[in-house]
């Protein structure tokens, strides 16, 4: 017998069985009617007659569901409906459907409609152009004819006429004017006496013949283009007694009221001639023209008399067709109803059936599961396990948070204040051994260095510890009435010296001998202090910084008013200054980000307030306001004692340290031995970027930068051989800078070593996807950072020897000499620029650089090893392999990429040079991509 194997149920049958679902269901779909875009233009006509028009459209549309009609009315105003007809045709419409006003300023549009492919149907009059699909409407001579007939059979006696023309010029008034004089032509006792031009508007018609109002008379006739002009005229002779006698004919005959049949139904009108819409008529003829069926170019509408003989009849007609109009448009919904509910029907079927299939697919799948789950139980109950005792750990971690938080500020407390003995001791003997004449410069150097940031750690304690206390409700305010001017005053003595070294003029203006204030001592002085400072260090030598001390124009508040001309801030800054840890990014100056929300703080307290204005480049102000006298302090916040302010050494030392000049050093030797390297340093501390020049540049030519867009310039000018950069830079940061480089060709292959004070490894991982060759976290040992530096550069090396071995030896070294790595730069640079030019030339690069040819040859021959043109070849080359890998474009369009004039000739020289073909290349580099 043979072994039956039972396959285990595979889940891939489920995208099967469903996808033939879908075959089926799509093919029971029955196809869509196509459906159009319809564009009409109407002008002309009265208001009842344009709705006639539209409605009869519209009851056509009704048998071709899903057609859009884009309607537009001009309203008797050709210059509005040519921009109309231009917005028809910018939606893309099927076919245009125009009603013209006038003849003349629509041919244009209607022209340009017809050659642009679009077919265009005229209602009722035409344009001056025959370039148009089809005509659709009555003849207007045979309608003023047939009025003429009516009026020589109706009349037997003499009889004068007025006649009312439409607009001059128009087709249709012109043509019933003929019209009317042929049918009258024959009876002589039929004049007409008067002829006006109502431009088809009542009032018109109405202004005109009160013009010729004498010459009226009761047993005159009046024959108008339109009804509309003959209702006017029923109206003057009404007005004048006379429109019992008198007798009105129209043209129009619309249906409904207001129409032209209502009129003669209400005996005010004798009779109408009926002039069809067209508007059925239209739209059957525009489906033709879409549908591509035969149709008729010009197609005329019949039309009758209207008179009180058959008036009647026709209102019992116009009601009918109406009420089946209606009936049409219920059906219409009834039909669209059972539609939904079938199409709803047939969704729920689907439904149906794509759920019993779900359900026997997932019924096979949850009996392939079961054995699956019967083993993972025993796991899921040891994970349900460790999730509860999570749960509680999460429990006893919720309840012990705030103990924590609370230990933390606690500890932050006492750790701030246990760092202010070792300062101590540090800056003590630091201070001490300063005062020694013998120290070498060097050692000097570096002991003012420490001196410098143990001040600044203290100033940073020391605000730390003040924030803490307020955040607790721990510091209060101690006020003592003081003299305002004089306090001030003696604060800023303590930075006449900066001012002198600095050059800057500083003076303190008051026109107070003294303004008597409450505040705390304490406080302010740390306030005054922390401003004055801030203006020191963004203010450059020679500029200005003033102190003015006022009152305010009420004597309500005493303010002081520090301004310099130092170098601004931004909109940004300025919004965010007083945020706490915030630190603005347009300068090299940094700070922690407390100083100035301390300051804020510190004011509130007193119950002041402080201000800023400044803009970029043009200096900043600060502007403090204390109430003066004491009724907005509390009894609890009065000092029992005057304080005497007084300016301590330590305040200043603090405060000045970041904005003392340098003290002279001693000039170093100018070095003789050229270096081999040369190293960028983007570093805004100058004192670290100091250190760090001070410990490499035996070894290489340091070359250094305080800001990112300084760093890139120089990397771009230089091309040093490596870069070290902090990553906290004022704008561009470090990783944005070693993007910047990595991607560019000109410095994609110096190594980076990224300093950061951030030790988390997100940044890490973000700037080794930059392409960063070595992250390195502050505070850094010098000697890992010197041989950090020596592996990079000696790894390059060894990478560029792998790279380059093919090449005779002395191809690979020229000289370290800045001025043939500048002719080195200048000339590669030129080259690619041009890589892309196929008529680029030894002559070009000889007039850009500045140089005769036969000089150009031999000094390229003696720094690389190449002549010019195998140079170019290679360059070329290499950017194609880069854009053959890398790139999704052609063969044929990187060979014109990299100045190949063809094809042919550009896979000739790269498989002379290659080996391969371009395309064989890109295939093995395809293939080594999938092997990996």
């Amino acid at each position: 017998m043979k072994k039956r194997f039972h396959k285990p149920f595979r889940p891939e049958a489920l995208f099967v069985i469903l996808i033939c679902v879908g075959l089926l269901f799509s093919c029971s779909e029955t196809e869509p009617e196509k459906k159009y875009k319809i564009g009409f233009s109407q002008c002309t006509g009265a208001d009842i007659w344009r709705k006639a028009m539209l409605e009869s459209m519209q009851q056509e549309l009704s048998f071709h569901p899903g057609t859009e009609l884009v309607y537009r009315d001009a309203r008797d105003n050709s210059d509005l409906q040519v921009r109309q007809i231009q917005e028809l045709l910018d939606e893309n419409i099927d076919i245009l459907i125009v009603s013209p006003n006038e003849a003349q300023p629509l041919t244009p549009i209607i022209e340009y409609s017809f050659n642009k492919g679009i077919p265009v149907v005229f209602i009722d009059r035409k344009t001056a152009s025959s370039l148009y699909t089809s005509f659709v409407g009555a003849d207007n001579f045979e309608i003023g004819k047939m009025a003429g007939d009516y009026i020589a059979n109706l009349i037997k006696d003499s009889c004068n006429v007025v006649e009312i023309i439409g607009l001059p010029g128009s087709t249709p008034a012109i043509e019933r004017e003929r019209g009317f004089a042929e049918g009258i032509k024959s009876k002589p006792h039929i004049k007409i006496k008067a002829q006006i031009y109502g431009n088809w508007l009542k009032q018109h018609a109405v202004e005109e013949l009160t013009k010729i109002k004498d010459q009226l008379r009761p047993n005159d006739l009046v024959f108008a283009h339109n009804d509309r002009m003959a209702l006017g005229a029923y109206e003057v002779y009404n007005k004048l007694g006379m429109a019992k006698q008198a007798r009105f004919i129209g043209v129009d005959g619309s249906f409904g009221p207001g129409g032209g049949i209502q009129f003669v139904s209400d005996s005010i009108l004798f009779a109408t001639m009926l002039y069809p819409t067209g508007g059925q008529e239209a739209i059957q003829t525009a489906f033709k023209i879409l549908s591509r069926e035969p149709f008729n170019k010009e197609n005329r509408l019949q039309t009758l008399v209207i008179d009180r003989s058959n008036v009647r009849l026709m209102k019992l007609q116009t009601d009918k067709i109406t009420s089946q109009q209606k009936d049409i448009e219920k059906q219409q919904t009834i039909l669209a109803e059972q539609k939904r509910l079938y199409n709803d029907q047939r969704l729920l079927l689907y439904i149906v059936i794509g759920a019993l299939l779900l359900v026997v697919v997932l019924g096979s799948i949850a009996v392939y599961a079961f054995r699956n789950n019967e083993r993972k139980n025993k796991t899921l109950a040891l994970q349900n396990q460790e999730i509860l005792k999570q749960k509680n750990q999460l429990i006893e971690m919720t309840a012990a948070a705030k103990e924590a938080t609370d230990a933390k500020f606690n500890f932050f407390t006492k750790i701030s204040h246990e760092f202010k003995t070792p300062l101590t001791l540090i800056l003590g003997p630091l201070e001490e051994a300063l005062t020694s004449p013998k120290l070498h410069f060097t050692v000097k150097n570096n002991l003012h260095l420490v001196q410098k940031n143990v001040m600044r750690l203290l100033r940073l304690i020391n605000q730390l510890m003040d924030f803490r206390k307020i955040e607790h409700g721990k510091i209060k305010l101690r006020a003592s009435e003081n003299d305002l001017v004089h306090f001030v005053s003696e604060i800023a003595e303590a930075f006449n010296e900066i001012a002198g070294k600095k050059h800057i003029s500083f003076n303190v203006n008051s026109k107070y001998r003294e303004i008597k204030a409450w505040f705390d001592t304490n406080m302010l002085d740390k306030v005054i202090f922390n401003l004055l400072s801030n203006a020191f260090k963004f203010t450059n030598e020679h500029g200005s910084i003033y102190i003015n001390i006022d009152k305010s124009a009420d004597e309500v508040w005493a303010t002081i008013e520090v301004e310099d001309s130092g170098v601004g801030m931004s909109p940004d800054a300025v919004e965010h200054a007083f945020d706490l840890f915030y630190q603005g990014h347009e300068t090299t100056f940094k700070g922690s980000g407390l100083g100035l929300n301390l300051s804020k703080e510190l004011i509130d307290i007193h119950k002041g307030m402080i201000t800023l204005k400044s803009e970029k480049w043009k200096g900043t102000t600060f502007k403090i306001f204390l109430r003066l006298g004491n009724l907005h302090i509390g009894k609890d916040e009065m000092a029992e004692n005057t304080a005497s302010p007084s300016t301590s050494y330590a305040d200043l030392k603090i405060y000045s340290t970041d904005i003392e000049l340098p003290s002279p050093e001693k000039a170093l030797s100018e070095e003789t031995t050229p270096k081999e390297h040369s190293i960028l340093l983007v570093e805004d501390n100058a004192d670290l970027r100091k250190f760090v020049k001070s410990r490499l540049s035996n070894l290489f030519e340091i070359l250094e930068a305080d800001k990112g867009t300084t760093g890139l310039n120089l990397a771009f000018e230089t091309v040093p051989d490596l870069i070290i950069c902090d990553i906290v830079l004022p704008s561009p940061h470090g990783l944005e800078i070693t993007e910047k480089l990595k991607t560019d060709v000109r410095t994609s292959h110096i190594p980076i070593i990224l300093l950061t004070a951030k030790g988390d490894i997100e940044q890490q991982i973000e700037g080794m996807k930059l392409m960063a060759d070595a992250f390195i976290v502050k505070p850094f040992n010098l000697q890992y950072l010197e041989e950090t530096v020596k592996s990079l550069l000696r790894n390059r090396s060894l990478l560029r020897e792998h790279y380059t071995s093919e090449l005779p030896s002395e191809t690979k070294a020229f000289s370290a000499k800045k001025i043939d790595r500048k002719f080195i730069n200048e000339f590669t640079a030129l080259v690619e620029n041009n890589i892309s030019n196929e008529n680029f030339s030894v002559e070009d690069i000889c007039r850009e650089i500045g140089i005769p040819r036969v000089q150009l040859y031999r000094k390229l021959k003696a720094l690389l090893g190449y002549n010019v043109n195998d140079y170019i070849l290679n360059v070329r080359l290499q950017k194609a392999k880069y854009l053959l890998l890398n790139d999704s474009c052609t063969i044929s369009e990187i060979a014109f990429k990299v100045g190949f004039s063809s094809q042919a000739y550009f896979s000739t020289v790269f498989k002379a040079k290659c080996a391969v073909t371009p395309t064989e290349f890109k295939e093995k580099a395809k293939n080594r991509n999938g092997v990996k």
